[in-house]
């Protein structure tokens, strides 16, 4: 089969984008299309680390919590923050993956912060609640220039077709309102990526998880990044207090931008902010 004859050349065109890098490539199929596939850098090595850590902690947080019907309350298949449940800092380290961070910042202009970490699991031939349309960014309708937010959805396992791999609405984190049902069939699109990658999506792309028609579960690791005037899903710098961070990863994690308690300690922070600068 030939393969498809894509014109590069143009006219009547005054301005051009250029990309010299696989970041800058990737910034630029996120702002255009809203998403984007980034690879980890992670060895095979590391992957299986991270899948054990995944099971051990998901194991550890089920039964943390099984006297609150995790099902019941639609918080099954979820894991909340789990760097605040681990021994070994491979889910903070995930958190603070270099090549993710580089891209972050090129998106998001300005100070960013881990607003949430979740683990995520697509199960098996059942219902999966996050089967549904949404934005990372709920009820909102509104669009930016630029990315307020963005989701990295890190692959665990391979993420295909036959397993319930992400669906978007291409350019849809352009548009207000939410696409007729007419547009959603005739222009959803399944994301397909492998093990070890980051699916990065600017949080106002509606996205829908699959149908996972396997005899295995999805896993993945959804991390959000965000402006810092955003509040955290839960607040970081309280659930890893106590645990050894450079002053980077406490900005990253939202250490700075913690919500003062009182008049005073708000005076106290902006002295903090001004020598630091």
């Amino acid at each position: 089969m030939k393969s498809r004859q894509i014109p590069l050349e143009s006219y009547g065109v005054s301005f051009t984008s250029k990309t010299t890098t696989i970041i800058e490539e990737k910034l630029e199929e996120l702002n255009i299309k809203g998403f984007c596939v980034l690879k980890s850098g992670y060895d095979k090595k590391t992957l299986n680390n991270i899948s054990q850590e995944f099971d051990y902690i998901k194991n550890k947080y089920e039964k943390k919590y099984k006297d609150l019907n995790l099902k019941k309350i639609k918080e099954h298949n979820t894991v909340r923050l789990p760097l605040a449940f681990e021994n070994k800092n491979i889910f903070k380290f995930l958190a603070l993956n270099k090549t993710l961070l580089e891209l972050v910042s090129k998106a998001i202009q300005g100070k960013f912060i881990l607003n949430q970490q979740n683990g995520i699991i697509n199960p098996p031939r059942q219902e999966y609640n996050q089967g549904k349309w949404h934005r990372d960014l709920p009820y909102q309708h509104f669009v930016s220039s630029k990315p307020l937010a963005l989701n990295a959805l890190f692959c665990i396992d391979d993420f295909t077709l036959e397993n319930g791999s992400t669906l978007v609405l291409q350019g849809s984190h352009k548009a207000e309102n939410f696409p007729s049902e007419v547009y959603i069939k005739n222009n959803a699109f399944q994301i397909t990526a492998k093990r070890g990658s980051f699916i990065v999506l600017d949080c106002m792309l509606f996205h829908s998880g699959g149908k996972n028609l396997t005899k295995r579960p999805r896993r993945a690791v959804n991390h959000v990044y965000t402006i810092p005037f955003f509040k955290q899903q839960i607040s970081i710098p309280k659930s890893v207090f106590g645990q050894t961070l450079s002053l980077f990863e406490k900005e990253i994690f939202g250490f700075p931008f913690a919500e003062p308690g009182s008049v005073e300690n708000y005076l106290k922070s902006r002295g903090i902010k001004k020598q630091r600068a």
